[in-house]
Formats: structure tokens, sequence, C-alpha cells
């Protein structure tokens, strides 16, 4: 399948559910698209292909979505898998983040030894709209002594300029396979 189909597809495959979580959001569910395990496959094989000869050390995926390709493809990278979570969730130490989201602000919080020194870190998340989450992401990898590798997403909503808000504050421009 080709980069252009494999986008058609999972915009084809992709619900919309409107006025989620709050009124005036078009929420992207990605649940479809997890039940079927050929395009599952597809997507993962064009992110490692994206990301193969940067030598990655970790993946960051974000809760909780995040979560569900971040770790497939760090297997299929052979390297580490980073949580990133909501404040609280994480058992040992940790290092947090503030952030706006589209519709509010939250936290999100890394193990302190989860990053270690000069390790290239690719940060993945389902969905890129502000670029609020990925970024504060990003800020916790920095801070512990990381290096942020790339971002990868499965859907951008371009309207929001996250990946111009990430491009700027990163240098690097996030990866998609999907933009609306």
């Amino acid at each position: 399948m080709t980069p252009i189909q494999l986008s058609e597809k999972i915009k084809e495959t992709i619900r919309d559910v409107m006025d989620y979580p709050t009124p005036g959001i078009v929420f992207k569910d990605i649940t479809p698209v997890l039940a079927d395990p050929y395009l599952c496959k597809a997507i993962v094989g064009q992110m490692v292909r994206e990301f193969r000869s940067q030598q990655i050390d970790a993946v960051a995926a974000v809760e909780a979505r995040g979560f569900i390709f971040g770790a497939v493809l760090a297997h299929e990278l052979n390297c580490g898998f980073i949580p990133v979570r909501k404040a609280g969730k994480l058992p040992f130490k940790t290092r947090s983040q503030r952030y706006e989201l589209e519709y509010g602000s939250a936290s999100i919080e890394m193990h302190v030894d989860a990053v270690k020194p000069a390790s290239r870190i690719l940060i993945h998340d389902d969905l890129l709209a502000t670029g609020g989450t990925a970024s504060a992401a990003g800020e916790l990898v920095r801070d512990l002594g990381g290096t942020v590798a790339g971002f990868s997403f499965l859907i951008n909503l371009s309207f929001l300029q996250g990946k111009q808000n990430i491009t700027d504050r990163f240098g690097v421009i996030p990866h998609y396979l999907v933009s609306y």
C-alpha cells in the first residue's frame, strides 16, 4: 500500500464523534482503525520506515492512545519505551510539565530516570492538534537530558497549527500519516 493509499484507508476508517469531550470538538476516534489488523500493520510499517535510520534510543508515547502504536513502534525499532502519563499515574519519582490543550489545560509526567543522558527520543502520540501535549513531552525529554529526535503521529489536525508550533519549538518537522 502506498503512503497515499494508506492515508485514504485510515481516513475512511476513523470515526468522527461530535461534541466529545466538550461541545464543539469533533473527536477523531481511532477505535475502528485498531479493529483492522492489516491496517494497523501497514501503519506501523510506514512509521518504522520513517524512523528506522535515525538511531532512536526510545519511544516516549503519550497516554493513552499514544501507547497503542508507540509500544509497537518501539518494539519494531528495537528500542526502549517510555510511558508519558497524566499527573499522578506513575509509581516512581516524576518530572512534570504543564501544557495547554485545544479545550483546556493539563499536566503530564515522566519518570525522572526514563531518559538516559544524550539519548535520542522519538515522541509519539495518536493525534497532533495544537502541539501542546507533544511539546510538553519534548520539554520533559530535554529536561531529563535527552534529545528530541522526532515526533510521530497518526493524525494531524492542520487547522490547529500543531505542526508549525512543534517545528518552531524543536526544529524538527513532525511526521504523521493523515491530515485534516
